[in-house]
């Protein structure tokens, strides 16, 4: 699998758990959202580990890949917000919805904008190689943080 493919798995696993927050009660959110936690901490790691990293050598990705590090330190300072939070707090549900629409429009961007620029400069086997790195860091990541180490 290409480095691409495998981000936008991981998009696709996210939105499909966004999908369940938006069809379940709020009492069902909190689980769920550790779920999503779990996904977006490993998603984040290996973009900013290995894939921005490899993006950023090239001059006319470099804009892209700094509003993308932008737009995830953003949703990690959402996440611990809201790992901190109780369910019943009256601030869980309005920030959980906020992170929903950032990660939205941040896969929007990647998908629309970032990865057709990428498919054009790097060649496929170099895009092959990068998520062959990228699955083999997101396993380790996910060993070393189980649960991203609840909170």
């Amino acid at each position: 699998m290409d480095a691409i493919e495998l981000l936008k798995d991981d998009h696709d696993k996210v939105d499909r758990l966004f999908q369940k927050v938006k069809a379940t009660e709020e009492g069902e959110h909190k689980a769920l959202f550790e779920k999503i936690k779990e996904e977006l901490d490993a998603h984040t790691h290996i973009e900013e580990k290995i894939f921005y990293p490899k993006l950023k050598e090239e001059e006319e990705l470099e804009d892209i890949v700094l509003e993308g590090i932008e737009e995830h330190r953003q949703a990690k300072m959402f996440l611990r917000e809201l790992a901190n939070l109780t369910e019943d707090s009256e601030k869980f549900e309005p920030k959980l919805k906020v992170l929903m629409e950032d990660i939205t429009h941040h896969v929007q961007e990647e998908e629309g904008e970032m990865f057709p620029k990428v498919k054009k400069i790097f060649d496929a086997a170099t895009l092959k190689e990068l998520g062959k790195e990228m699955a083999a860091e997101k396993q380790n990541f996910k060993k070393s943080n189980p649960a991203s180490a609840g909170k």
